[in-house]
């Protein structure tokens, strides 16, 4: 990183806490409102990550990469998906041991119904505080975030294991 763009540690480590706290504070609030009765908010989660790939499938390594849950959360969530018909899993023709996990036409139909409730409630939580322009500088702000971040290399093993707490399950 440029050392004329370093932050002083406090001033990172308080906007930090800030962020967290408004994370937690709205995912709860969307989790008290979501409209849950086809899915929960972790099944929303993974038809969005699906419905984002191309042809809505994806290998489920990736899929897992994608999601706040360990792999294991995340396979038990894929079997259940696939028994109501919401996804299905699909072997990779590329790799004898991987799977793909596609969202089935159904369960596109779940997930955009879903959607549709699920991103007012969005847009009542995030848009009560900000304005339009603040809103755009808040995705600027967070989008310039994550990529600093992911362009980091951590410093340890661990790194994923250490990471916050999914705030949905806070």
């Amino acid at each position: 990183m440029d050392e004329s763009r370093r932050s002083d540690k406090a001033t990172a480590v308080a906007a930090w806490e800030a962020l967290f706290r408004a994370q937690v504070t709205v995912m709860r609030a969307l989790n008290a409102e979501f409209p849950g009765g086809e899915i929960s908010f972790n099944e929303y989660d993974v038809c969005f990550n699906l419905s984002t790939q191309p042809g809505r499938r994806c290998r489920m390594r990736e899929l897992t990469g994608h999601l706040l849950l360990t792999q294991p959360s995340v396979s038990r969530l894929v079997d259940r998906l696939t028994a109501r018909g919401i996804v299905e899993k699909q072997p990779d023709p590329t790799d004898a041991r991987g799977v793909i996990v596609a969202l089935t036409p159904h369960g596109f139909d779940v997930y955009r119904s879903v959607a549709v409730q699920h991103a007012q409630t969005i847009a009542d939580q995030v848009g009560a505080g900000l304005d339009d322009a603040e809103l755009r500088t808040l995705t600027e702000l967070c989008t310039k975030l994550r990529v600093a971040a992911g362009s980091n290399t951590p410093r340890r093993s661990t790194a994923r294991s250490s990471a916050a707490p999914d705030p949905a399950a806070v």
